[in-house]
């Protein structure tokens, strides 16, 4: 290998926003998750709901008030299309 190439590789502690911590090997000096396997609700089997910002009722909000058009598209003719119609 050669030298000076490689960054330095250390022990850092990961900080998690639940509190958790814990030690990995890493080339950066500070590392903060904002989810871990102490409180992902995949690890934990507790679903967590955020909805904070009423996102669901925001989009059923949006659109429940649009009504569904049926009106038909005009179509283009081509010159081809008028022109088999004229003969």
């Amino acid at each position: 290998m050669k030298d000076k190439i490689h960054p330095e590789y250390h022990t850092v502690n990961v900080t998690c926003a639940c509190g958790a911590e814990f030690e990995i090997g890493s080339t950066k000096k500070n590392i903060r998750v904002d989810i871990c396997s102490k409180c992902h609700p995949l690890f934990t089997g507790k679903q967590k709901l955020m909805d904070t910002e009423g996102r669901v009722d925001k989009f059923k909000k949006k659109y429940a008030a649009k009504p569904v058009s049926l009106k038909k598209k005009k179509t283009r003719v081509s010159k081809k299309d008028k022109a088999k119609k004229g003969k």
